[in-house]
Parts: C-alpha cells; structure tokens; sequence
C-alpha cells in the first residue's frame, strides 16, 4: 500500500472527509473575528475600570484558542460519545446551577456565575449544549426509560432548569432554552397545535415576567417608549453603526469602544459597525447564517431521529443567540445582556458556543452506529465502565 493511500485512511483523513468542512471553516471565522474585534474593543474598556490595556485581549486569545480545540476535538468523537458526555456534564452543570443560587457571585441583582481563579464560569452556558442532546435522546427513545416515557422524562429535566433559570433569574437564557426545546418538540413530530400552545405559553411567560422581574420591564418600556428612560447605551451604539457607513472608519477609529461600557461583550457588534462597516456586518451576519443552514440541510438527509432533534436544538440555540445580541444592538428588539457567538468577551461563552458546535460537527458527520439501537445509551455506559 502506497503512502498516500495509508494517509486516506488515517483518522483525521477520515474525519476530514465525513466532518462538515464548511460549517467548520465558518467556525473559525467567527473565532477570527472575535481576535479582530477584541483587540478594537476591549483595550478602552480595560483603561476604564484601571486594568491593563491588553488584560481583557490576553484573556480572550487563551478563550477563543481553548474555544478552537474543544471545537476539533468534540468534532472527532462518536455520537455515543456526545451523548455520554452531555449527559455527565449536563448532570454536573445542573448542579453548579444550583450552586449559584447559594455560593454564586451576584453581579446585577443576578446569581449566574460561580468566581473561579482565572474566570467566572457561567453554568448554564454549559447546560444548554448538554440539555439538547439530552432531551434529543429522550424525546427519540422507541422504549419507556424504567416506568416513564422519554418525553415525560424530557419535560420534567425542562420544568428544573427553568425553575433554577428563574430564580437567578436570567430570563434571556430560560427563552433560548425554551424555544429549543419547542423546536426540538416540532421536529419530533409534536402536532403544530400542541407546539402553537407551547408558544403561547412562553409568550404567556414573557408577559409574567414583565410583571415580575423590574430589569425586564424596564428594558421593554424603554423600547417601546423611546422618549422614556435611559437610552445611552443603544443611542451610542446606533450611532456607532451611522458613523461607520458602508466600510466603516478604518481599525482602530472607532468612538463607540470609548464610550459604552460593555462595547468589549453585549454592544461588540456595534464596534465592528463603527470600524469596519456595513459590508462586515454583513459578512458576520452570513457567517452565522451559513451555519444554521448548512447544519439544517445536512440534517435532512439525516436518518437518525436522536441526531436530527439533538442537532435541531443545539444549532436553535446557536442561531437565537446570535440574533438576539446583534437585534439588540440594532434596536430591533428589547436590549438583552446575551453574547455575541465566538466574537463577544467572555470564557464561559465560547467555550460553551465551542462546544456545542464541536457537537453538531460529530452528530452530523457521516458514520456508524445510532445511539437509539438496542444497548443504546445504557451499553456505551457499560463498554467506558468496562475500558
């Protein structure tokens, strides 16, 4: 056998070939990006709280570097493998979950992180890859799970984290946890009235929550009546986009990154609007696009029910996060404290983005076995019990 041919069936040259490459490459774009659009937004940032210019740029090239690997190397596993995983981790994140309702570090009125030596780690950022696959695996089990339905078992893991998410609260991360659940639902097979009720419910619960949470009526007042309330923060960064035009005023000539305290995190979408302009935008917007599609395109070619709802609710979640930061920052929608995928500050955040793309990667790419044959679940525990 020649030497080209022993590389064709290497490992990586196998999962070179079965990996979906272009969701991959758009991947890391979106990890260029954050590089390029932390080193514009956050040195201003950190003068302002009396840290180091490059404290928040350093931090991020470790995050987005970890964010890279975890990417590659969960792209690599079997899809058991994901599962076993989402199902330990989720286990573990759902308890440091409940952590922060005791231990955790508040920081505007809010319990969500836990203070660790070189970060702040979010649980349910980690929860919501988890969460997915889980109930992927739930909702397409063709047998009960013991004395109860997968799906019932599903429902009851969803009323528990959206009882711990309200009573942090983080109201944004319970929406996008709902609606994947909802999409995991309809892609199952869940009739459209059941899943238009669902909806209604969750609108039903953006309306409670208006009443009950002031930070909520608050942001909801102050978009629908613009004359009322502090506008700075979404008034300076329109601005921003105004100020960049078409190409935008040039790397490092943007005003937006001195003047909003979390252009680095929350508005770093209005940076990239001020200093690169409206093609930039464009392209981000794209990029993102092209991985909610391209993964919904592989998926109907997909056989495996467990892959098509656990990957439907995983690139929901991705999808729905990335529109709810860059509508905010338009004003198109209520402003909410939810990051930008890959480009936005933070650990938690792209490590947990990382991870649910490495997720999709493995789940879609082309290979043997479905976690929902006989054994299943309960046999890939056995087989690393028995390793």
């Amino acid at each position: 056998m020649s030497g080209s041919s022993r590389l064709d069936d290497s490992p990586f040259a196998r999962w070179w070939r079965n990996v979906d490459r272009t969701t991959l490459i758009c991947a890391f774009i979106l990890i260029g990006f954050g590089y390029i659009l932390m080193l514009a937004a956050s040195p201003a940032v950190a003068v302002r709280i009396g840290a180091s210019r490059n404290m928040f740029i350093l931090k991020q090239v470790v995050f987005l570097t970890i964010a890279g690997l975890i990417v590659f190397s969960i792209s690599t596993l079997q899809r058991r493998t994901v599962l076993l995983l989402s199902a330990i981790g989720g286990g573990l994140m759902l308890g440091a979950t409940v952590l922060t309702l005791v231990h955790g570090v508040e920081i505007k009125g809010a319990r969500r992180w836990i203070a660790l030596p070189l970060m702040s780690l979010q649980p349910s950022e980690f929860l919501k890859p988890c969460f997915a696959v889980v109930t992927g695996w739930l909702l397409t089990r063709p047998r009960s799970i013991g004395p109860l339905p997968g799906t019932v078992i599903a429902g009851g893991l969803y009323v528990l984290i959206a009882l711990l998410l309200k009573s942090q609260p983080d109201i944004g991360m319970l929406s996008v946890i709902t609606a994947v659940f909802l999409a995991q639902l309809f892609v199952n097979g869940l009739p459209l009235a059941l899943v238009g009720a669902g909806v209604g419910l969750m609108m039903g619960g953006g309306v409670a929550a208006f009443f009950v949470f002031p930070h909520v009526r608050s942001r909801v007042e102050r978009f629908l009546h613009p004359d009322v309330g502090d506008h700075y923060q979404i008034d300076t960064a329109m601005r921003a986009f105004g100020n960049g035009g078409l190409l935008g005023r040039g790397p490092g000539e943007g005003r937006v990154k001195d003047l909003l305290p979390d252009a680095h995190a929350d508005f770093v979408f209005a940076v990239a609007g001020e200093e690169y302009g409206l093609v930039v935008c464009l392209l981000i917007i794209i990029v993102f696009a092209m991985i909610v599609v391209r993964t919904l395109l592989r998926l109907m070619r997909e056989n495996d029910p467990f892959v098509i709802v656990a990957t439907a609710g995983l690139v929901t979640g991705f999808g729905l996060q990335a529109f709810v930061n860059m509508a905010s920052s338009l004003h198109l929608i209520p402003t909410k404290g939810m990051t930008l995928p890959f480009i936005s500050y933070g650990g938690s955040s792209a490590m947990s983005v990382a991870l649910a793309i490495g997720m999709v990667l493995a789940l879609t790419r082309h290979q043997a076995g479905d976690v929902n044959s006989d054994g299943g679940f309960v046999a890939t525990l056995r087989h690393w019990r028995s390793a």
